[in-house]
């Protein structure tokens, strides 16, 4: 097993006596084809578009996104009051701004998305385990996310076309025929935004971040003034088991949680960033400080729905059905198509796009891999799949159990073993040679760390006795899997490190 590259040069020797392939003369020298398209290749550092205000705009609308306020407003029911919620939200701010800021500065430095740059700690091969990984959790949401979306358009429709109500009755592979008609609609809105690449990705979250923004601060506004400005700051009917500081912290954890996908491959966007300065200032505007905004939003729409009825709301949908007013509520209602719209894009369509491109390097690429994962997130039927529990619990929280590890053996391996030295353009070889061809091109220490930590996190996620550190379960699982991985990893050798601008090419063409 090589850990060391022997050539720092962008060329490797084929072994003695191998002929040498055929090479397509449209690739860069020292290339191989089946590691190597435009959309997996390092992002060139001149005419990076990724600005502070485009991560900004990124979290605006991941943040508040329906699955966020749901998860926010059950701390209620838990018993945790406006306070305790507020200080759960900004420790998990705290852990993000951190986890995030490390993760988005691999991607500024070698410019390559996630599943190559698990070709580091897993090999050139082994790498697909983590972006597949990944990217099978992604086109499962991607589906569930749009057909949650569709049932927001579905009453859009009826509201504004009330004879189209009759389609609602006739049902076909258990959706309504309007659900069909929904649900088809804002596919091909996010696959024509998806396919035109990065670039187009961009631009339509910083056009729905501040519309998203604005939405949420209106509805609040309007909470406070029907609620004559009074708070109900914990629900009622509610009590806490056990210490305050315990559930807090316990909420703060599963709030990282939720973002254990984004951890992960957060260098898909922050390859195309122009500094490192604008990841940091993107990332401080757009996680503690939106995410306290994010809080206080949810602090005022539950407090203030209880003042107003005594009700409590799920999520934020329940407040915009009560809005009297017939055009707030269809922009409203269209204001929460554009969110749903923009998280699925960011969180739900880059990664599997990648993760397929990655598979298949010379048959796909960015707009292929991402029509075929729209296709799967279709065809798999994914309003059954919401109905199913098993499917929920057992498959997506399976999976989401391997991404702690997973993220715990990325980063320890960038920086605790190789301390931000990786050899680029070796990442795109299959020559024996390359320090990241390893053992037939996956890395056995990689899989002995993500083994034993994943086992442990499905533990967690499914032994009734854990249950009560459960709610800490990723950070365990990631702290084991950087664990084991530093452990088992051979200490202070030397690594070539080289950046790929000699293969790199412009980031608008992602």
């Amino acid at each position: 097993m090589r850990d060391i590259a022997i050539n720092p040069g962008e060329q490797f020797a084929s072994p003695h006596g191998a002929q040498t392939p055929k090479r397509d003369p449209a690739l860069p020298s020292g290339v191989s084809p089946a590691l190597y398209n435009h959309d997996l290749a390092p992002t060139a550092k001149q005419g990076r578009s990724w600005g502070a205000y485009s991560l900004f705009t990124l979290w605006v609308n991941d943040v508040h996104n329906l699955g966020n306020y749901s998860f926010a407003i059950g701390l209620f029911t838990l018993g945790l009051g406006g306070w305790q919620i507020l200080t759960a939200l900004l420790l998990g701010a705290a852990f993000l701004f951190i986890l995030l800021t490390l993760s988005g500065f691999m991607g500024t430095k070698t410019g390559i998305p996630f599943p190559v740059m698990s070709r580091i700690s897993f090999g050139t091969r082994g790498a697909q385990i983590p972006a597949l990984i990944r990217g099978g959790v992604a086109i499962a949401w991607f589906g569930i996310q749009t057909y949650l979306a569709s049932k927001v358009l579905d009453v859009l429709l009826i509201m504004l076309l009330p004879n189209l109500e009759f389609l609602t009755h006739q049902s076909l592979l258990g959706l309504p025929v309007l659900g069909w008609i929904s649900f088809s609609i804002l596919w091909v809105v996010q696959v024509v935004i998806a396919c035109w690449g990065m670039e187009s990705i961009r631009k339509y979250e910083a056009f729905a971040g501040p519309v998203i923004f604005m939405t949420f601060i209106a509805l609040a506004g309007w909470i406070l003034y029907t609620s004559g400005g009074k708070l109900h700051w914990s629900a009622p009917f509610a009590k806490v088991n056990g210490p305050v500081w315990v559930h807090v912290l316990g909420a703060a954890s599963l709030w990282v949680a939720l973002y254990g996908t984004f951890v992960l491959n957060f260098c898909d966007f922050t390859r195309g960033t122009t500094s490192r300065k604008a990841v940091v200032k993107g990332n401080f505007w757009g996680i503690p400080i939106n995410m306290m905004i994010f809080g206080m939003i949810v602090v005022i729409l539950t407090g203030g729905q209880l003042s107003i009825d005594g009700s409590l709301i799920n999520n934020p949908i329940d407040v915009v059905q009560k809005i009297p007013n017939k055009p707030l509520l269809v922009m409203a209602s269209f204001s929460l198509l554009i969110l749903t719209i923009a998280v699925n894009l960011m969180a739900n369509f880059v990664a599997p796009a990648l993760a397929l491109t990655n598979l298949a390097p010379k048959l796909l690429n960015f707009r292929r891999a991402a029509l075929l994962s729209a296709v799967l997130g279709f065809v798999i039927l994914p309003w059954n799949l919401y109905s199913s529990p098993v499917v929920i619990v057992y498959f997506l929280g399976g999976l989401g159990s391997f991404l702690g590890p997973l993220f715990g053996i990325v980063m320890a391996d960038y920086w605790l073993i190789r301390k931000q030295c990786v050899d680029v353009p070796a990442l795109y070889t299959q020559d024996i040679s390359s320090p990241y061809h390893y053992r037939n091109g996956f890395n056995p220490r990689a899989i002995q760390a993500l083994i034993p930590a994943s086992a442990i996190s499905l533990a967690f996620a499914f032994v009734p006795a854990l249950e009560s550190v459960s709610a800490f379960s990723w950070f365990i699982a990631a702290g084991l899997g950087a664990l084991i991985y530093w452990a088992i990893s051979p200490k202070n050798m030397n690594y070539v490190d080289q950046d790929g601008e000699a293969i790199a090419v412009a980031a608008a063409k992602h």
